[in-house]
C-alpha cells in the first residue's frame, strides 16, 4: 500500500465520558415508563430468573500460538530503554462506524506487541522494579452471569459478546498479571510522572491527568522495526495467505467483467483475508482501467473491461495483527496490450533496481533512489521529462515524480505503514538492518486526463509491490510466489 471519534458514553466502572453529548442509543427512551416494553434491569423477577441455571462457558482467550513469549521478550526490550520510569499503554476502543453500531474493535499495535492481549479498553502498567519492570494488564470486568450487565451490557456482558474472559483467563493464556480495570487508579496513585502511550479514544479516569509522551512511542517503533523470528513467522503467513487472495480474486476475473466490477474483486479477496486470518490488513484496492492511476483507490466501485489493466493492491492480516501488503497489476484479458506492457516492463525494472538494493548496512533511501534512477530514465526516453535525468533527479527537479508522487517504501509488520512513529533518523535517515521487513513498490500512474502523457498511455497506471526481509547478507523476498515479469504474469493467470 503506498505511503503516504467519537465514542458514546457507557457505564463500564472507572470509564470516563468521551463526550458530553447524549449517549447513542438504538431508541428514544420514554419520558414516563411504558408498562408494554418494561426495562428489564428494572424488573426484579427477570433478574432473579436470569440470574440463575448458568453454566460455564469456555471462557479461553482467543491468542496465537507463541504469543505470550514474543510479548515477554517485547517488553523486555522496552524496559531496558527506560529503566526507573513507570510507563503506561493502552488498548483503545472500537471507533463508532454509525449512532450505536462500532466498527470492529482492533487492539492498538504498541499495546499488542507488548502484550499479546486483544482486550478493548485495556491499559498495560509497567512499574520499575530492580533493573527492569514488573508488569500489570488491567482490562474491564467482564459481565457473566448473576450480574446486571450480563443481559444489560453490550460492550461486556456475556449474553451480547459472547464467552468474555476474565483476568484469571487472560493471565492464563499471556503468562501475566491481569486485574480488573477498577483497580487501576490504585495503582497508579502516587506515580511520579509516568510515561503514556497507545490508543486513548476513551481514556480511564486514572489517565486523564497523563499526556501521551512521543519519546515512548518512537523508542516502541524503533525497538519494531527489528522483527524476532516469530513475528517474521507472522508475516510469512500473512504473505502467502495474500498470494491465495491474489489467486482468488484473478479465478473470479470473469464475474467481474459479466458485471460483478471491482466491488466483487474486493469482495472476494476481504473474504478470503477474513477467512484465512483476522481480515485485510488495510482497504483493499482494485483499481481496473482508468481507476488503477488513483493511489489509494478504495471505493472499488466501477466496472472491470476486458481490455483494462487492473492493478490489485492486497494484504491479509494474520490473527495475530501482522499484515502482508502486496501489489501487482493484471491484463484482464490475461494478455497485456503493447502500451500497458511498455508501462510494466518500465515499472519492472525499477522495481528489481529497488529490491537489489535492499541489504544490510546500506541507507534506507537506498532502493528509494536506485527505482527512482530508472523511472526517470525511462521517463525521459519516452519524452516525458522537459528537463534532463540530472535536472529530474536533483533535489530541485523532481518533474518524474508527477507520474509517481507516493513513496516507494516502507516498513511491515504490525501496521501497515509500520514504525510510522520513529525518529526519521531511524527510519529513512537510517540503514537497512538484519531482521527490517520493508515494502519495495514503485509504480508509474498515468491519469486518463493529464495531457502531458500520449492518448495511448492515458488511464494505465501500473504497480508492483514485494515484501523483502533483511537478513544477514542480503534480502528475502518473502512474496517471491507471485511473478514480476509481464510474460510471467501472463502465465500465472493462465495457470489459476
Amino acid at each position: 500500500m503506498t505511503d503516504t471519534q467519537q465514542q458514546a458514553p457507557e457505564q463500564t466502572a472507572g470509564l470516563a465520558p468521551a463526550t458530553t453529548e447524549a449517549p447513542a442509543t438504538s431508541m428514544p427512551r420514554p419520558a414516563n415508563p411504558d408498562p408494554k416494553l418494561p426495562r428489564l434491569a428494572e424488573v426484579p423477577a427477570f433478574r432473579e430468573f436470569l440470574g440463575t441455571g448458568w453454566g460455564t462457558p469456555d471462557r479461553t482467550p482467543p491468542v496465537e500460538p507463541g504469543i505470550a513469549a514474543a510479548a515477554a521478550e517485547h517488553r523486555r526490550r522496552l524496559s531496558e530503554a527506560f529503566v526507573g520510569r513507570t510507563l503506561v499503554v493502552a488498548s483503545g476502543r472500537a471507533p463508532v462506524r454509525a449512532n450505536d453500531s462500532n466498527y470492529d474493535f482492533r487492539p492498538d499495535s504498541d499495546f499488542f506487541w507488548l502484550t499479546g492481549c486483544s482486550a478493548e479498553d485495556a491499559v498495560l502498567v509497567l512499574r520499575p522494579s530492580g533493573a527492569g519492570h514488573d508488569a500489570t494488564l488491567y482490562i474491564p470486568a467482564p459481565a457473566h452471569p448473576g450480574e446486571t450487565g450480563f443481559f444489560a451490557d453490550a460492550n461486556h456482558g456475556e449474553l451480547w459478546v459472547g464467552s468474555a474472559p476474565g483476568p484469571a483467563d487472560w493471565s492464563a493464556v499471556l503468562d501475566l498479571r491481569v486485574e480488573v480495570l477498577a483497580a487501576l487508579p490504585d495503582a497508579l496513585r502516587g506515580v511520579e510522572r509516568p510515561l503514556l502511550a497507545g490508543t486513548l479514544t476513551s481514556q480511564h479516569r486514572a489517565l486523564e491527568p497523563l499526556t501521551v509522551a512521543p519519546e515512548l512511542g518512537r523508542v516502541l517503533s524503533e525497538l519494531r522495526m527489528i522483527k524476532d523470528d516469530w513475528e517474521i513467522a507472522e508475516l510469512r503467513r500473512a504473505v502467502d495467505a495474500t498470494v491465495g487472495g491474489f489467486s482468488a480474486v484473478i479465478r473470479e476475473l470473469p464475474t467481474a467483467v459479466a458485471g460483478g466490477g471491482e466491488r466483487w474483486l474486493q469482495g472476494t479477496f476481504d473474504r478470503h483475508a477474513r477467512t484465512t486470518g483476522n481480515g485485510p490488513g488495510y482497504s483493499t484496492i482494485v483499481g481496473s482501467g482508468a481507476h488503477a492511476p488513483t493511489l489509494h483507490w478504495v471505493r472499488c466501485d466501477g466496472p472491470v473491461r476486458p481490455e483494462d489493466a487492473i492493478l490489485l493492491d492486497m494484504g491479509v492480516e494474520t490473527r495475530a495483527f501482522y499484515t502482508a501488503d502486496v501489489t501487482r497489476t493484471f491484463p484482464v484479458s490475461g494478455t497485456f496490450s503493447p502500451e500497458q506492457r511498455r508501462v510494466h516492463d518500465l515499472v519492472e525494472a525499477s522495481h528489481r533496481a529497488g529490491m537489489a538494493a535492499v541489504r544490510p548496512g546500506r541507507d534506507f533511501t537506498d532502493f528509494h533512489h536506485a527505482a527512482m534512477e530508472v523511472i526517470a530514465q525511462g521517463l525521459h526516453d519516452w519524452d516525458l521529462l522537459p528537463v534532463s535525468v540530472d535536472e529530474a533527479l536533483s533535489p530541485v527537479g523532481q518533474q518524474h515524480r508527477r507520474y509517481l508522487v507516493c513513496g516507494i517504501g516502507h516498513h511491515l509488520g504490525l501496521d501497515v505503514h509500520d514504525c510510522a512513529k520513529s525518529s526519521y533518523e531511524a527510519y529513512q535517515g537510517g540503514s537497512m538492518a538484519p531482521g527490517m521487513v520493508l515494502t519495495v513498490e514503485p509504480g508509474l500512474y498515468f491519469h486518463a486526463f493529464d495531457e502531458t502523457v500520449p492518448p495511448e498511455l492515458r488511464g494505465i497506471g501500473v504497480r508492483l509491490e514485494d515484501d523483502l526481509l533483511v537478513t544477514a547478507d542480503g534480502a528475502e523476498v518473502l512474496s517471491d510466489a507471485l511473478p514480476i515479469d509481464a510474460s510471467g504474469i501472463e502465465a500465472w493467470m493462465r495457470a489459476q
